[in-house]
């Protein structure tokens, strides 16, 4: 057993009614493994095109209706008041990390995840590469450009700089080192999409480093082999870097401190794995995961469903929702919904598990952003309330009411 939570009687110890109620719960303690499922960006808004319905609700998801009907559910504030509503805060939320308190910044995070250490007076910020034409963001991700081709743009942009570094990746997610930095007040690129940026460069003391750096990026990828066979190729090129969302190396308390559980990570994306890292969880690779919408579902379903037998607790993230959110497409984020439920099924087949499903923050399809709003979850493994179906409407009737998110683990763990 890896939680610690054992219950051993000694030869002095009276076993009454008491104990022994004590005693089957410790022993299903012992047992119990637990698999967090996260959607991102899967909660959003009625829309006309399904008939007044959400794609949640729309959608064919016959294992999270199970796991809702057969549990009890609630709605989740993952955002902190004056927080943006993004994924590094709201997941940081769900795991029970007060972004109030262990928040520094998105880029820092995603560098422990790449294994970059940040020295002192260091800050990393998450940097995108993008496509703007005529001054306008035309798309955050740069035609989803492979790793393949955004390593070989940064190789070239970082030999340009000086005491800046940039790391390649996943995709379009990099990271940038910015020395001896103070701080900007930046803008993340999903927000802006069609719109004009010079509203939204950065501004505070680095700004002056950033802009320089976009610049450069600009001259750098001008013309480059990359860029030349992607336009060759009907591709979006990607014109330049993006930084946002820069801090320093935060503190995170060990998982297993706060729970006394061992528990691991599932995620195609830096965010959310160098939470872990720095939460001392183990970080747990799948081949085929991709933080896109052709990820392999029932791989990372298997790879959880496996992690079980040496760890007690298991977060499994899947990016492609909220890829779909951004994109505007109902027919995407239904099918990812839909992918996802039928990956859902591989894990309700192993026994003596609680599972819980949920989304971190909603990623309206009219809006292609993300929202502050509550979200539905469900929890498997914590008797019932009645609640016949998950969705965001459905979720609101359930037991457990409106919970804030830093307390949703303890929950969920709790007999």
């Amino acid at each position: 057993m890896t939680g610690g939570r054992a219950f051993v009687a000694g030869p002095g110890d009276r076993i009454g009614v008491t104990s022994t109620i004590e005693i089957t719960q410790q022993i299903r303690m012992i047992h119990m493994k637990y698999i967090l499922i996260l959607g991102d960006g899967m909660a959003d808004e009625p829309l006309a095109e399904l008939g007044g319905r959400t794609p949640l609700e729309y959608a064919d998801i016959p294992n999270m209706d199970r796991i809702a009907r057969e549990g009890r559910c609630g709605m989740l504030r993952t955002v902190p008041d004056g927080f943006e509503p993004g994924s590094d805060t709201a997941n940081l939320s769900v795991l029970g990390y007060d972004p109030r308190t262990s928040y520094t910044g998105r880029g820092p995070l995603e560098a422990a995840s790449m294994g970059v250490d940040l020295r002192k007076g260091e800050m990393a910020y998450r940097c995108n590469l993008v496509t703007i034409r005529d001054g306008v963001m035309e798309d955050f991700n740069a035609g989803h450009i492979s790793s393949t081709e955004g390593a070989g743009l940064l190789r070239d942009l970082d030999a340009a700089f000086e005491d800046v570094r940039v790391y390649p990746g996943v995709g379009y997610r990099n990271l940038m080192v910015v020395p001896g930095a103070r701080g900007a007040v930046t803008t993340p690129p999903h927000d802006i999409v069609g719109q004009a940026v010079r509203d939204y460069l950065p501004r505070g003391d680095d700004a002056a480093i950033l802009l320089d750096c976009m610049e450069r990026s600009r001259e750098v990828f001008a013309g480059h082999p990359v860029n030349r066979r992607r336009l060759h190729e009907g591709k979006a090129p990607a014109t330049g870097i993006w930084p946002w969302s820069g801090g320093e190396k935060p503190s995170l308390a060990p998982f297993r401190e706060k729970y006394g559980l061992a528990g691991g990570m599932i995620s195609a994306v830096d965010l959310l794995n160098g939470i872990a890292r720095l939460a001392g969880m183990e970080v747990i690779c799948v081949p085929g995961a991709t933080g896109f919408l052709d990820t392999d579902y029932e791989a990372k379903a298997r790879y959880a469903v496996d992690a079980l037998d040496r760890l007690d607790f298991v977060y499994m993230h899947v990016e492609a929702p909220d890829e779909a959110g951004h994109m505007g497409s109902v027919e995407e984020k239904v099918r990812a919904i839909e992918r996802l439920d039928e990956a859902i099924g591989i894990i309700l087949n192993r026994p003596e598990t609680a599972v819980a499903v949920l989304p971190d923050h909603p990623t309206p399809i009219q809006l292609k952003t993300h929202t502050a709003d509550p979200v539905p979850f469900a929890m498997l493994g914590k008797g019932r309330d009645g609640v016949q179906a998950f969705s965001e409407r459905d979720a609101v009737k359930g037991s457990f009411g409106l919970v804030q998110a830093p307390d949703f683990l303890s929950l969920f763990f709790s007999c």
